[in-house]
């Protein structure tokens, strides 16, 4: 019954959609995705040759507004799921729909939804398609704004799961787990009398979530109902930010696994308390911005299924802290969070010198330098624990959030240096260089390129990597634009040194790109290959067409510590996104 309101809401769309184009009645809105790619062997890089012609993750959204009313679906379909996308991610169907209404300051939303609290250390339901990540909650969100300042939202339902209900491929299945949670945003300068006028300005927040889950174990005694709360606080006077959270979490014996560094164990069903805190400062100026960020974590593995691993029904988010890349070798080795212990700091400085300057010249010269370090939690071993691989039922381990570790997981040093030279040429030019424990975080290293007959060399357990950039940018004409980007990364450890190119041709609604990756410094000839590939697009207004041929190389893409494996692949990739 389910799937056919999902399918006569389909077939009514474009009917809800003229009336929304001719009428003041409501208006309808969405989006559409479509990702295909094809496969050719190519043993050389470790590409695996499909047997569909061509693989393809599409997407589109569908949302009506009336008023206080809103109502939205999203059809995805996975025919079959691309390479590197959890493969029982087959089939099409609508699994994620809701509807909302606010009234009198309380909004309430049935179906599925995403929201978080705070900045996530205990529930955040949210989706980010690159990485295949979808955690969205399904049941009742309520939110109610009393008066002015003080806000209450309350969750409850359960969550998706990365898979597909394997007897309806038209429905995605939701975790056994029921969530439960409620948050509170308290903002004192318009609770308090005589403070709204003050420069300073405070907030405070707090939340509780719960799950519960039955104890199906037959060998462990496991605790149904497992909670975890945070409080946080935000404080700003002028161009100065003070923020900062602190979580803790009961006992949650689960399948969280090792993250095999030294002591540094993981979860595997040990009866531990978790707890995590992260701060940041700001400051900044005209010209002038400082940030530092610190965080530290330990045993905050929270789902909703006590065997879920990977990137499968997580409650909680724990942020990031270092440097987001965006170029291609920068981001060769990322940082992924280690949710059972890791402790941490980043700092970076933005400055603009001034224009007119002898440096900053006609139009001033932008520099940001950033440093990160992330490294281990110190970790006693208690009593009970024979080995560190045999520590089920039992508490584990002792530490403290403060008790720091001497292991190094990761740490970077960038430097980037934004110049305009004139009305026609700009560029940036950016230095990296990184220390890597690819024993820990399992990145780019872990499996290179190799042919069938080359011999397998043992997995560094540190890399270190220095990576040069340079990205210019030329305007030939007011319609017409040239850009160059160069990179280089050079390492004694794993695949050697890398170098790429690449070449990008615009005109008014067109891209001509051709690049190429060349890992020239591999100890095996036969792995020293060029990522060649070349790309089309095309946009106008609302519509993006994008068609590529190439090889592209193994590795691992993160978001916000959140990881996923990028299989090797060579063939053509097509890529269309529009929104009405």
């Amino acid at each position: 019954m389910k799937k056919h309101l999902y399918l006569i809401a389909l077939f009514l769309a474009p009917t809800l959609f003229t009336l929304a184009q001719n009428t003041d009645e409501g208006q309808f809105s969405g989006n559409f995705q479509f990702d295909g790619q094809s496969y050719q062997e190519d043993k050389f890089i470790g590409a695996e040759k499909a047997e569909e012609i061509m693989l393809v993750n599409t997407y589109a959204n569908f949302r009506y507004v009336k008023g206080n009313f809103s109502a939205g679906t999203r059809f995805e379909g996975y025919m079959n799921s691309l390479q590197g996308f959890e493969p029982v991610n087959s089939g099409t169907g609508f699994p994620y729909a809701w509807a909302s209404y606010e009234k009198d300051n309380l909004t309430v939303t049935v179906g599925s939804f995403y929201e978080q609290f705070g900045s996530g250390m205990i529930f955040r339901a949210y989706e980010d398609k690159t990485l295949g990540y979808d955690n969205a909650m399904n049941g009742i969100f309520m939110k109610y704004r009393i008066g002015n300042g003080v806000t209450f939202k309350a969750v409850y339902g359960r969550q998706r799961e990365l898979q597909w209900n394997l007897e309806n491929h038209a429905q995605l299945r939701l975790g056994t787990g029921l969530v439960r949670g409620i948050d509170g945003e308290f903002y004192l300068n318009d609770i308090i009398p005589g403070m709204a006028e003050k420069k300073t300005q405070i907030s405070l927040g707090a939340s509780f979530v719960s799950k519960y889950e039955a104890d199906d174990s037959d060998k462990y005694k496991l605790p149904e109902n497992v909670g975890a709360g945070a409080a946080r606080f935000n404080i700003s006077r002028g161009g100065i930010g003070l923020s900062g959270e602190y979580a803790y979490k009961s006992m949650d014996p689960s399948a969280g696994g090792f993250d095999n560094s030294n002591g540094n164990v993981g979860q595997n069903y040990i009866y531990k308390n978790g707890q995590g805190a992260f701060i940041t400062a700001t400051y900044s100026q005209k010209g002038l911005g400082v940030s530092l960020m610190a965080k530290s974590v330990d045993n905050m593995n929270f789902r909703s299924d006590r065997k879920a691993k990977l990137n499968n029904l997580n409650i909680n988010y724990i942020p990031d802290i270092t440097k987001n890349q965006t170029y291609a070798f920068a981001a060769m080795y990322p940082y992924g969070t280690q949710i059972n212990g890791e402790a941490g700091f980043q700092a970076e400085v933005v400055y603009k010198i001034p224009k007119g300057s002898k440096l900053g010249g006609k139009y001033g010269t932008g520099l940001t330098l950033s440093y990160s370090r992330m490294f281990s939690l110190k970790k006693e071993m208690v009593n009970d624990t024979v080995l560190l691989n045999r520590n089920a039922g039992t508490k584990g381990y002792k530490t403290s959030l403060l008790s720091f570790g001497d292991e190094l997981f990761y740490q970077d040093l960038n430097l980037e240096v934004n110049k305009k030279f004139n009305s026609k040429l700009k560029g940036i030019f950016a230095a990296q260089y990184l220390s890597y424990d690819n024993s820990i975080l399992h990145g780019a290293a872990e499996n290179s390129p190799i042919t069938s007959d080359a011999i397998l060399e043992p997995i560094e357990h540190t890399i270190d990597a220095l990576t040069l950039i340079a990205d210019v940018s030329y305007k030939i004409t007011t319609r017409k634009a040239m850009r160059v980007e160069l990179q280089h990364l050079a390492t004694q450890q794993n695949m050697g040194n890398w170098a790429m190119a690449m070449l990008e041709y615009s005109i008014p609604h067109w891209f001509f790109i051709v690049s190429d990756q060349f890992n020239y410094g591999n100890d095996y000839t036969e792995r020293q290959v060029h990522y060649y590939k070349a790309s089309v697009v095309y946009g106008h207004e609302a519509n993006r067409f994008e068609l590529g041929y190439g090889k592209q190389r193994e590795g691992v893409v993160c978001t916000g510590g959140v990881c996923r494996r990028v299989p090797a692949a060579y063939g053509f990739t097509i890529s269309i996104t529009s929104s009405f």
